[in-house]
């Protein structure tokens, strides 16, 4: 089996081809502008390990994951443009570097040309693979608009963060494993325990995404630190904070919500800080051991019946309560692998996170949670 960094590799090399013809180039340059920025692309590389963990990457694989790669291009651009974001993997987002009216045809375009590699796809599963990734589309255009809905409203609870960052994020994490499963010739039983999967990986995914948008270094980050502040997201962090904190504060943080002075963003993490949200978070996405040893992420529940054999011969049918354990691989990023109680790795199910953790995330650690 390839290595997480092969494939990245692999993937690069096909992936920096031009997707658009040269005219008009005031509307390519700017889809190619966007598309050469580094990103971890983490959700077409999913794609392939799930198509590998059931057969020898197929070659419609790497359209499936090209044309993940573009639809997520795509929604990250729009959302930027909703969100009047200056900045995306460290540099200036499109609308800023070309204009608004062309950021949004360049995402458009970006979506046209996922379609095409999705009709390279053979016939036999084309439609299946059609059905899966519209409604995953529409999904993620519900989620985004579920989160503009949020921005307005004064409380939300915890159980609806949840179900629009499933909508938002994790569908997209989900449907990249599906289709690499469904082009590697899954059963469907399969299939919807590696979609499950996915889809509870993405949540914790998008928490850590809440934290980095308001703690995280950033130079690592490649976005403006305090965004989800300054457009008054309801994040896992702003919900904890409005349920323990003191009713002064509970009054700061609602004014601030109407009122937009210069030093909001420096208030609210004050807050947070006093509310211990910080720690509380990174107990939520379960990155610290804890008395609750036998509690872990709702992953392992679809894992039971995966009946597939890894080329390390450890059958995932057969792996015990296990955890997901962080182990450093490289200054860029750490290797998360399915584990049993012996500690055996089954390599053939890990996740990889580049850049994404804060310092005190470093250490091995039970990734469990009682919350989802």
């Amino acid at each position: 089996m390839y290595s997480f960094q092969d494939l990245v590799k692999l993937f690069a090399e096909r992936f920096q081809k031009k997707h658009f013809p040269p005219q008009p180039s005031t509307l390519y340059n700017a889809a190619d502008y966007f598309l050469q920025l580094d990103g971890k692309r983490v959700r077409p590389i999913l794609c392939l390990m799930a198509n590998e963990l059931f057969d020898a990457i197929h070659p419609a694989a790497w359209d499936a994951a090209s044309a993940i790669e573009l639809f997520h291009n795509f929604t990250l651009i729009h959302d930027d443009i909703m969100d009047k974001a200056p900045l995306r993997r460290g540099a200036p987002t499109v609308h800023v570097q070309h204009g608004e009216s062309t950021a949004i045809l360049s995402g458009d375009v970006m979506l046209i040309q996922a379609y095409e590699y999705l009709n390279k796809i053979p016939q036999q599963h084309l439609h299946l693979v059609l059905q899966l990734f519209n409604t995953t589309a529409k999904q993620v255009c519900e989620g985004q608009q579920i989160d503009m809905d949020f921005e307005k409203c004064n409380n939300v609870a915890l159980k609806e963060y949840v179900e629009m960052i499933t909508l938002k994020t994790s569908v997209l994490l989900a449907c990249s494993l599906q289709i690499g499963a469904i082009l590697g010739g899954a059963n469907e039983n399969n299939q919807q325990h590696v979609y499950e999967f996915g889809k509870n990986v993405g949540i914790a995914f998008q928490i850590q995404d809440d934290y980095l948008d308001a703690f995280g270094d950033p130079e690592k980050f490649g976005k403006q630190i305090g965004g989800d502040i300054v457009a008054n997201k309801k994040t896992f962090l702003w919900i904890h904070a409005l349920e323990v904190a003191t009713p002064a504060q509970h009054k700061t943080l609602q004014q601030l919500t109407v009122e937009n002075p210069a030093d909001k963003v420096a208030q609210v993490l004050s807050i947070f800080k006093d509310c211990n949200v910080d720690g509380v978070i990174c107990d939520a996405i379960g990155l610290f051991k804890t008395e609750n040893k036998d509690t872990y992420l709702k992953v392992f529940q679809h894992m039971d019946n995966f009946d597939v054999e890894c080329d390390n011969g450890i059958n995932i049918n057969k792996l015990d309560k296990g955890c997901l354990i962080f182990n450093t691989e490289s200054e860029k990023g750490y290797k998360i692998s399915i584990v049993d109680t012996n500690n055996k790795i089954a390599d053939c199910a890990f996740y990889w996170v580049e850049d994404f953790l804060n310092t005190k995330m470093k250490e091995n650690a039970y990734f469990h949670t009682s919350n989802f």
